[in-house]
């Protein structure tokens, strides 16, 4: 290729904003050069590294826009210490035919089991897929409306949530509400129903939210709204995290099989089940 060709198609992939396959222009034509692949290899090649770039920096933003607090997948997820969960029904339900169909799903199950993994699972799924997707606690969605309703600019807080294809609330239980939060989550779930899909991670069985928000009316209305297209997951089984931090531990903790922990007088102690959570 004479230096003038050369110089023509660097200026042309700089004005594309192609930047991927400008840097690798050199080398592909060195290849072509030594017999290594035609011209149409060259171009397949530096088109597909440009693509493939484009791709990585979209998915980069997405990510970073979706105030997701890590990147976990469901290849991460130990199945093996969740004997409860149908991995197929998982893996199905990241295919995100849920998103589409602007249905809910909701992981219900103790701490500590795996709900907000594989929550944040389905999220990563959905941006990369393109969906615009947000992850929030519930505790955080409420402090944001009330404050956006102080301010006079709830409507448009609304509309910020109500634009994502896919809104997770985490922790939906763990913590309560501030006074006011229950009606404005309200105004949300209502906002949203049948116009985007929802993914609730709680540790609370639906029976329970009347307590959790203060009012067995408003809880009966969001429950409507949220099951009425809802995947119920319900996951049971012992803590994750805890399961790690003794075998972190070892036997100090109790761990060593050598060493069982002593016997307690009395009645055994009763162990919740995690049926209807």
């Amino acid at each position: 290729m004479s230096a003038h060709l050369l110089d023509q198609v660097t200026q042309a992939l700089t004005r594309l904003h192609l930047p991927r396959a400008l840097a690798l222009l050199p080398t592909v034509l060195a290849q072509v050069e030594r017999g290594e692949g035609t011209l149409l290899d060259a171009l397949a090649t530096l088109l597909g590294e440009e693509a493939a770039a484009r791709e990585t920096r979209r998915l980069k933003t997405t990510l970073a826009m979706s105030h997701l607090p890590a990147v976990k997948t469901l290849e991460d997820f130990d199945f093996a210490f969740a004997p409860s969960l149908d991995r197929a029904r998982l893996q199905t339900l990241a295919s995100l035919d849920f998103v589409r169909r602007k249905e809910n799903v909701v992981f219900l199950g103790p701490p500590g089991v795996g709900k907000t993994h594989l929550a944040i699972a389905l999220a990563v799924a959905a941006c990369q897929a393109g969906l615009q997707t947000y992850f929030t606690t519930l505790v955080e969605l409420v402090a944001n409306l009330l404050d956006a309703q102080r301010r006079g600019a709830l409507a448009a807080r609304l509309q910020f949530y109500c634009k994502h294809a896919l809104l997770v609330l985490d922790e939906v239980g763990y913590l309560p509400l501030a006074a006011g939060g229950p009606n404005l989550l309200f105004q949300l779930v209502s906002a949203r129903y049948e116009r985007g899909s929802l993914i609730l991670t709680s540790n609370k069985a639906f029976r329970e939210w009347g307590g959790v928000f203060g009012d067995e009316v408003i809880a009966s209305a969001l429950l409507d709204r949220l099951l009425h297209h809802a995947n119920v997951v319900n996951i049971r089984g012992a803590s994750y995290r805890l399961r790690e931090r003794l075998a972190d531990l070892g036997p100090e903790a109790g761990t060593s099989p050598a060493a069982p922990p002593a016997r307690r007088r009395g009645r055994p102690p009763r162990l919740m089940s995690s049926e209807g959570r």
